[in-house]
């Protein structure tokens, strides 16, 4: 697989990078924050009129008919820069379910929405009995008439907050694997609680007493909704991932300005051996969560859906451990006003803390990544000897 830019991917990169340099200050996020704004929407309609909420869509639905690499590429800058807008959430995890489950028709109803910022979609997959298996679901779909009803609970659900439609997953009578629907957020039956999370960013949780929904409200076929949702979720842990390499970038910047200026026994800190020692982990241990998200990528583009679940839990444990070395490192090196909340050094700490809840903690994902070696090795698959 390439990893060097074309020049359009070099646009695209350029373009978010200047755009959150000059729209997407430090301060004025926190003064957002602050006023209970933890989504923009003038910062979503300007996602969405450069193309950014269409970039790994199909052309044929309003996108931009581009790759994983293009939604990674955003994600790295927005990391870089904190950024608090559900795009993961919603113009990953969302739309990705609706490419790789929808129907021609439930596309061409619902892309072009997501693409131009009019609706904002979340998958509501995940549950608290799951401890990180993908198809552990109990929500589940009950014959009602020509519909159904559904009931359950789905949590900690990435751009649920800010969420204009659901894409539920759900257990069904008639179908043995998972079967998803479309439900909007205003239906009877269904309570959202918003949870603020450390970083300054939303999910929620969702509670499904009885909603009804009739049989069009199905995203593609019964019982076929478990592949799109791990497609849905290794684009997902790839943009979260990419997210964590940009603010790992940012917060070793920032640390090594910090050394050229900050003086101790009348020389800069950058002058201690020590110090430069523990600069110098921190970039190697980017440089290895740089290079297990590129492996991520070769993997959507390559791999099998069983070889890519196996190589997502790899990337989820490693970058989710990496980031929070590497920015609990920024904090100490910076000394007492790392910890404060004025100093944005501190914040890519929390944003670290976050991801690993919402990628589903690293002892799961090495739990997961144990199995599948164990089964490789029982059935002698070494297909993924290169991972």
């Amino acid at each position: 697989m390439n990893f060097n830019l074309n020049s359009e991917q070099q646009m695209l990169q350029d373009s978010v990078r200047r755009f959150v340099a000059r729209d997407y200050s430090f301060e004025a996020r926190n003064a957002a924050l602050a006023a209970g704004l933890a989504c923009s929407e003038s910062h979503w309609r300007a996602f969405a009129d450069n193309g950014w909420l269409a970039a790994a869509l199909p052309e044929a639905y309003g996108g931009s008919d581009g790759t994983v690499i293009e939604t990674v590429l955003i994600a790295q800058e927005f990391g870089r820069a904190l950024v608090v807008e559900p795009y993961m959430g919603c113009a990953v995890l969302g739309a990705q379910t609706i490419v790789a489950a929808g129907t021609h028709a439930q596309r061409e109803h619902l892309l072009p929405l997501v693409a131009d910022g009019t609706r904002k979609v979340a998958l509501a997959h995940g549950e608290g009995q799951a401890s990180g298996n993908v198809a552990s679901v109990e929500a589940r779909a009950e014959r009602s008439g020509e519909g159904y009803r559904l009931f359950g609970n789905k949590t900690l659900v990435p751009g649920g907050a800010e969420a204009h439609t659901f894409i539920v997953s759900a257990v069904t009578p008639d179908a043995d694997g998972l079967t998803l629907f479309v439900v909007d957020a205003n239906m009877p039956g269904l309570q959202r609680h918003v949870l603020p999370l450390h970083d300054g960013s939303r999910a929620a949780e969702l509670t499904l007493d009885g909603v009804a929904v009739t049989r069009a409200a199905v995203l593609g076929e019964h019982g076929q909704g478990l592949p799109a949702v791990q497609h849905a979720l290794a684009h997902g842990t790839a943009t979260l991932c990419a997210e964590l390499v940009g603010g790992m970038e940012q917060a070793i910047a920032m640390t090594a300005d910090y050394f050229k200026v900050r003086k101790q026994f009348g020389v800069p800190l950058g002058s201690f051996q020590a110090l430069q020692h523990r600069l110098a982990d921190m970039a190697a241990e980017l440089e290895v969560a740089r290079s297990m998200l590129y492996a991520l990528l070769a993997s959507i583009a390559n791999d099998t859906a069983e070889q890519c679940d196996y190589v997502v839990s790899q990337t989820a444990s490693l970058t989710s451990a990496a980031a929070k070395y590497v920015c609990g490192q920024a904090i100490q090196l910076h000394g007492g006003i790392g910890m404060t909340e004025e100093y944005q050094v501190g914040h890519y700490y929390k944003r670290a803390t976050v991801a690993e809840a919402l990628l589903g903690g690293g002892d799961t994902h090495d739990a997961r990544c144990a199995q599948y070696l164990q089964r490789t090795l029982v059935h002698g698959d070494t297909r993924n000897d290169r991972v």
